[in-house]
């Protein structure tokens, strides 16, 4: 029995002092096949500080042997030793049969090192050299997937496909294309693929994107029976319960949907989309004041989205909390870009509190952008009319006569005003 072959049974009866003596052995008495079998063999085992050490020791002997340079990269990647591992590939020249080897090894690592343009370089020049390699086109379309690069993944996992590679790596392809169509908006595509995974086979990631597809399609019925699946199985999904609410809704189950984004807000109460649903579902059922407690709540949230901001000053508007909307909307316009809505918003708050100065000086900056807008215009003009500015109202009075030809009472101040002037 050679030394090698000692050292292993040794391994095996769990006799480490016997082992390191006869891997001592087998390193001075052995010959190149055996201790590279020895290598691979106490490898597997979990031994990988000597496996590396005998690969090393056989590098040495045969330094054209770029395979023995690939073993020793693998082994230096798993020690974390990143940049010793890349030296190693780094050695091996493109005229190697071993080449393709180590631009996918040196791909993986610029990858975890955050350099994926470097990676996408090497699994490029890899395509080059084996165009026909399933794991190449694999490698460079999984590195386009985790970078959100939905159309470039697209064409290497169907050509994929079309070779018969259903999964590769553990990775089902078929659920990897259908996710990727589904993120470039090719929902017709992306449910024709998506629809062939069994149900039991899907990720919650997976199931997600199903039922997002059908939202999308408008398939409101099987989004709904997605999504209830998926709340299920992962409660804690909370990118499910929007689209399940907008489902319900779209289904006419305004109650369950809701409930639904209530629901979502439970297990992420700073999702601001939840909060502004929550808000316009319950003012069209009739719950004003539990619209306004989401809008604020959702204000809390994120203060500075104009989205908020513009639907929390409308709910003040229709309570008639005037001086709420002049509180809201005068600090935040003087610290973001101005809103056109908001100066109207604002302008109609303080005409109604009798700030008739501020009122008119929003108005106007508002006017460029609803100069067309009947019920604009004729807020603007009974807001002139009571600060006295009577004349002002003139040109306001013809142009919004010509919007709104029906309204008999504005001709007549129209008709009274033009006598006057």
């Amino acid at each position: 029995m050679s030394y090698s072959e000692q050292a292993l049974t040794a391994l095996q009866n769990n006799d480490l002092d016997s082992y390191q003596k006869n891997l001592t052995l087998a390193k001075e008495h052995d010959d190149s096949e055996l201790l590279f079998s020895l290598a691979e063999e106490i490898y597997a085992l979990g031994f990988a500080d000597d496996a590396l050490q005998l690969y090393r020791q056989l590098l040495a002997k045969y330094p054209t042997e770029d395979q023995l340079r690939t073993y020793i990269a693998d082994i230096l990647i798993t020690q974390d030793e990143t940049d010793a591992a890349l030296d190693y590939l780094h050695q091996i020249q493109p005229d190697s049969e071993f080449y393709l080897n180590s631009l996918l090894g040196q791909a993986d690592l610029y990858q975890t090192q955050g350099l994926t343009v470097v990676s996408e370089q090497k699994l490029k020049e890899a395509l080059q050299l084996a165009p026909d390699e399933p794991v190449v086109k694999f490698a460079l379309a999984e590195l386009y997937f985790s970078e959100g690069k939905y159309a470039e993944a697209i064409p290497l996992y169907l050509a994929l496909i079309k070779e018969g590679n259903l999964s590769l790596s553990n990775v089902n392809l078929v659920e990897r294309i259908g996710v990727a169509y589904a993120n470039v908006g090719n929902f017709e595509n992306a449910i024709g693929y998506l629809e062939q995974i069994e149900p039991g086979a899907m990720s919650p990631d997976v199931q997600f994107e199903t039922g997002f597809t059908y939202f999308q399609l408008g398939d409101f019925k099987k989004a709904i029976e997605q999504l209830e699946q998926l709340r299920a199985v992962d409660p804690q999904y909370s990118s499910l319960y929007l689209y399940l609410g907008q489902a319900l809704e779209a289904d006419q189950q305004p109650e369950a949907a809701l409930r639904t984004y209530q629901e979502g807000l439970g297990i992420d109460e700073y999702n601001v989309s939840l909060y502004l649903h929550a808000a316009s579902l319950a003012a069209k059922q009739g719950q004003p004041e539990q619209s306004l407690e989401y809008l604020q709540k959702a204000h809390q949230t994120n203060p500075d989205q104009l989205a908020v901001v513009t639907q929390l000053a409308a709910a003040y508007l229709r309570s008639n909390q005037n001086q709420a909307v002049v509180d809201l909307l005068t600090p935040y316009q003087a610290d973001h870009e101005t809103d056109a809505q908001l100066e109207w918003d604002l302008a109609l708050a303080n005409s109604r509190l009798d700030h008739l100065d501020e009122a008119i000086h929003q108005y106007q900056a508002a006017y460029p952008s609803f100069q067309d807008d009947p019920d604009f215009l004729k807020e603007y003009i009974l807001c002139l009319r009571e600060a006295g500015q009577v004349q002002a109202t003139l040109p306001l009075l013809q142009r919004y006569v010509k919007l709104a030809p029906n309204d008999d009472e504005m001709i007549y101040m129209l008709e009274d005003l033009e006598d006057q002037f």
